[in-house]
């Protein structure tokens, strides 16, 4: 358990400068002057990047709340 904190620890410590967008995106935007597209596409890479976060966090609040409710078959048996 220790070597895997360790490990963990280590490789956030290494982590290299990434880029948002693919490499024919970037060369396209650093040739344009016209910064307006620049925006767009960096608009586009976020919408594209948020809708699966909320997907998963929909199903996972429907799954919750379907597992967190009390069953009522359980509760009128126990009334009797």
């Amino acid at each position: 358990m220790v070597r895997k904190i360790v490990l963990s620890i280590i490789a956030l410590l290494f982590v290299l400068k990434t880029n948002a967008q693919c490499a024919m995106c970037r060369a396209v935007l650093e040739s344009g002057e016209d910064q307006n597209m620049a925006e767009g596409i960096n608009d586009g890479i976020v919408f594209l990047m948020a809708v699966p976060y909320i997907l998963v966090g929909t199903i996972g609040f429907i799954i919750y709340r379907k597992f967190s409710r009390p069953d009522k078959s359980e509760n009128t048996e126990q009334n009797l």
